[in-house]
């Protein structure tokens, strides 16, 4: 089994915490979106993962410490990384035929763009697998239009009409890859764009026109990380989760001094808590100070301090210093108000 893990995008919806760190890497409970979902797929698959191969950008941004620590990540599933460039945002398409090389045999392409939980095993033997969440909305998503027999027959961006309520989320399986390759080359060599870019969508099209069996997939929780907004709401989601599952979510090695922990939080190696109140829904990384201060629903990044805040529903970077009493807050990276 590969993996196929596009990843190029620069996440402008999440900005400022993208202008320094790729989205796919932005920690959510305590580990990076694309860590997190990478074990959500090692545990659905349930098989050895040979080969991951990781579509990033230019090296200006996805430079040596975003390949060593993609590399990390496979290396910890006893797989191997494989860089690709995708250099133009030609589309979802695009940035998978940019691993070319890598697609042969059995593979699930994952975006990671949301993180999701389930509990449902799936069908090896079709042809492709693609995962949906049962949506109240679905005229704002792209959705499946299924038979009879509960089979895929087609995809709808946007249906204006009700064509049915699953929703694409961005994970799919191929019994053979290689047949999605095909198809997307005469995509290319046809020069079928949407809006200037190559999409999966006419990939997958063209597997069913060959007569292709296309099943279903489904998610119990399917988190969004879109924006700052949702990237709070989603590491709330998977505290709740974390906390249900048993998973330990507070390091041995913090410093707490006349200071309280409401679970569920993370709290990570290396953390000073003095004189505050922190949680619930609280995610603090490594390496961080907080003083005299009050946090709910929020998420702090590596090396930060805060001191006399009262913060809630507020998204911190790495390496920033905080002193003030705002209510809301949203700071990127290396940032200080004082």
């Amino acid at each position: 089994m590969k993996l196929i893990i596009p990843m190029a995008g620069r996440g402008s919806r999440l900005r400022p915490h993208t202008l320094t760190t790729p989205k796919p890497l932005i920690s959510i409970a305590g580990k990076s979106i694309v860590a997190r979902l990478i074990n959500d797929a090692a545990k659905l698959v349930n098989e050895p993962i040979e080969e991951m191969a990781f579509i990033v950008g230019s090296p200006l941004f996805f430079g040596k410490d975003v390949i060593n620590e993609l590399e990390n990540i496979a290396k910890s599933h006893n797989s191997k990384a494989r860089i690709y460039r995708q250099l133009n945002p030609l589309g979802t398409g695009h940035a998978i035929m940019c691993a070319e090389e890598s697609l042969q045999g059995k593979a699930l392409v994952i975006y990671p763009d949301t993180l999701i939980r389930t509990n449902e095993s799936f069908d090896k033997s079709a042809d492709a697998v693609i995962w949906t969440k049962q949506v109240a909305n679905p005229e704002a998503y792209g959705v499946v239009k299924l038979n009879a027999n509960g089979e895929i027959i087609d995809l709808i961006e946007k249906p204006s009409n009700f064509i049915s309520d699953f929703a694409v989320i961005g994970i799919y399986y191929f019994k053979e890859i290689g047949q999605l390759k095909e198809q997307l080359k005469i995509v290319i060599k046809n020069n079928t764009t949407h809006s200037g870019e190559f999409q999966i969508n006419d990939g997958l099209l063209g597997m069913m026109a060959k007569g292709k069996l296309f099943k279903v997939g489904k998610v119990t929780a399917w988190l969004d990380c879109g924006n700052v907004k949702s990237t709070i709401s989603s590491n709330k989601e998977m505290l709740n989760f974390l906390l249900e599952d048993k998973e330990e979510l507070i390091s041995d090695n913090i410093n707490l001094i006349n200071s309280k922990l409401i679970e569920p939080c993370y709290i990570s190696s290396n953390v000073v808590i003095e004189n505050s109140t922190i949680g619930p829904h609280v995610s603090v990384n490594s390496n961080s100070k907080i003083s005299n201060s009050t946090l709910s629903n929020s998420i702090v990044g590596e090396n930060t301090i805060l001191s006399n805040a009262t913060i809630k529903n507020s998204m911190i970077g790495n390496n920033c210093k905080y002193d003030g009493r705002h209510n809301e807050i949203n700071i990127g990276d290396f940032s200080e108000l004082i």
